[in-house]
């Protein structure tokens, strides 16, 4: 069976089951054996990683039931396996491929707890929602599901329901001795281990987007930032029916990524979209102060028309025009090569960069790597393992932990990792570099960030 074929089987049989949310720490552990994302990292990361292609059928049924089993979690189990499925080149393609399954599917909460969800949060009210709601979701995460329905003005809406008990499986998660910190390792090699705030940055973000009220904010946000853009898309937000376990929103569908990639768009096409995407997840750090910290390809769907909607504002960072400024010196100075000037931006940004030649040395080189599409000049794809060497630096424990980077930028390095992943997959075509330097130069002339 090919590849594409045996991932939407998948898909479709995940998302017609349903089932409760594990809340127990114990039963958690039972299920997976060594705990939530541990689980990912030893067998995917682990046993098949450098395997290359053309995976046994053995190798391809061991990885789809881990995907069941991870999607059955939910939490930090499913979205270690997201994250791995996008951003790790090193896997073989099957496994990437099951892995993206993640994404965008898992087993549904019980329809009864999702009647009972809506009905907590509208009370009578709810009634006229779910006269229009399809009982079947049109994709399941790991936070919440989503319905599509029809509310009697005759509008479309997507509607957004968080999995009962989540955030409890989640805390529960966070206290289990190893679990948090293998999350925090997918989105950054060896992070919880050497600095604890990457782990509590880890455990805030994750624990925000169950408030689903959080994300209609930030959604309505960027939905302002965005309203007159040609190709960026925001589904407006539907405030008379939202509450912190509801979100809706209009209905606003598209392709997915594989599929889009799969009709073979011209390479124009991908440059203008791989563009947009890079400016919508770097740009508006720059110019606002703010990005959205998940790219994987399951946040966003490709139009007919040449746009890109873009879901999913549950992870959404916000830094000070201080932080912005020193970020953009950071960036001039890793493209100019100047290591006293990375330094000084290092200070300025709350680390504390070493000063001897050979901690210098690997400084340098894990920031080189970290901005690797941006140093060579002029138009050029992304390279598959683009960010590759600094993730290895990041391995590094003993170094990361005297670096002491605070913990507020582990979402800014899983983003620019996982953007890269997405622009390589792409093919795009840019002068990232020029770019990125171009809103850097605007944030200081600026003096911070835009309103």
């Amino acid at each position: 069976m090919r590849e594409d074929e045996l991932a939407r089987m998948l898909r479709e049989q995940l998302l017609g089951t349903e089932r409760p949310v594990v809340r127990s720490g114990l039963e958690r552990l039972w299920k997976t054996g060594r705990g939530a994302a541990g689980l990912a990292l030893s067998v995917v990361g682990g046993r098949l990683r450098g395997k290359g292609e053309g995976l046994g059928a053995a190798d391809v049924h061991a990885i789809s039931q881990l995907v069941t089993r991870l999607g059955e979690l939910k939490g930090l189990a499913m979205k270690a396996g997201q994250i791995l499925g996008y951003i790790d080149p090193t896997l073989p393609e099957e496994v990437r491929g099951l892995l993206s399954v993640l994404q965008t599917a898992s087993p549904a909460s019980p329809f009864a707890q999702v009647e009972a969800t809506l009905r907590s949060a509208f009370g009578e009210r709810a009634d006229v929602l779910l006269a229009g709601l399809q009982r079947q979701p049109v994709s399941v995460a790991s936070i919440g599901q989503v319905h599509r329905a029809r509310l009697p003005s005759g509008t479309d809406v997507a509607v957004k329901v968080r999995h009962p008990g989540i955030d409890e499986a989640l805390r529960t998660e966070f206290r289990a001795a190893g679990s948090g910190s293998a999350f925090a390792s997918v989105l950054l090699p060896g992070a919880a281990s050497s600095v604890r705030g990457f782990l509590d940055e880890a455990r805030t973000v994750l624990l925000e987007e169950c408030d689903f009220s959080v994300e209609r904010e930030r959604q309505e946000t960027f939905g302002r930032l965005f309203a007159g853009d040609e190709t960026i898309l925001i589904p407006a937000v539907e405030p008379d029916w939202c509450a912190s376990a509801v979100l809706t929103t209009r209905w606003m569908p598209g392709q997915s990524f594989d599929g889009f990639l799969a009709a073979n768009p011209s390479q124009a096409v991908r440059d203008q979209l791989g563009v947009a995407l890079f400016s919508f997840y770097l740009g508006t750090l720059y110019r606002h102060g703010l990005f959205h910290g998940d790219p994987h390809p399951g946040n966003y769907a490709f139009r007919e028309d040449g746009r890109v909607v873009v879901y999913d504002f549950g992870c959404v960072r916000i830094f000070d025009p201080a932080t912005v400024l020193a970020f953009a010196a950071l960036v001039e100075a890793v493209r100019a090569d100047e290591v006293a000037r990375m330094r000084e931006a290092l200070v300025a940004l709350g680390a504390r960069p070493p000063g001897d030649a050979e901690g210098v040395a690997t400084l340098r080189t894990m920031l080189r790597g970290f901005f690797a599409p941006l140093l060579e000049r002029g138009a050029r794809p992304v390279h598959p393992g683009a960010g590759l060497e600094a993730q290895q630096i990041f391995k590094d424990k003993l170094f990361l932990a005297k670096l002491a980077l605070p913990g507020r930028f582990l979402f800014l390095f899983r983003l620019r990792f996982g953007l890269y992943a997405v622009l390589a997959r792409l093919g795009a075509i840019a002068d990232w570099g020029a770019l990125e330097s171009q809103w850097a130069a605007e944030a200081r002339q600026r003096g911070g960030v835009g309103a």
